[in-house]
């Protein structure tokens, strides 16, 4: 099978779009978690749930050998943020329960939906940065071990 075989049954991104799906709902668990405030006082768990998951996209990335793994976890990390906005906003009144965030200062009058739309939008575009930034992070490590291992391939 060739390059372009491959690249055709997988797609633009080197993954099947079910996979990058799956792949970034690996990162899910620890939003749940965490805003139904059950990773309080639990720092090892916490880090495993942040961590792990990257290093699967980018072990995943590395072992089925995609054409450019910076592109393809970055993929994984866009889908990661989507879903990282999704499951924020639907547990939104349960990680603020009783303490809604509200806006200060000059925007402090506000009306309270006014507010809460504000606020909940803030928080999905922070969603989308976050998780395409842990892509950008991952797809930056795949590509330099990838880069790596096909230099040592080449010199060996």
């Amino acid at each position: 099978m060739t390059d372009r075989d491959r690249t055709t049954r997988r797609g633009r991104l080197g993954l099947p779009l079910l996979a990058i799906i799956g792949l970034a709902l690996l990162a899910v668990p620890r939003v749940v978690l965490h805003d139904l405030g059950l990773l309080d006082g639990n720092p090892l768990l916490n880090a495993l749930l942040v961590f792990v998951p990257p290093i699967v996209w980018i072990v995943v990335a590395l072992v089925v050998r995609v054409p450019k793994p910076f592109l393809t976890i970055l993929a994984i990390g866009v889908c990661y943020g989507i879903l990282l906005a999704i499951a924020h906003q639907l547990l939104w009144d349960i990680a603020f329960a009783g303490d809604q965030p509200s806006l200060g200062g000059n925007l402090a009058g506000l009306d309270p939906a006014a507010q809460a739309l504000i606020l909940r939008s803030f928080g999905a575009v922070s969603s989308l940065v976050v998780g395409a930034g842990v892509g950008v992070i991952a797809g930056l490590v795949a590509w330099a071990i990838q880069a790596l291992t096909r230099r040592a391939r080449r010199a060996s």
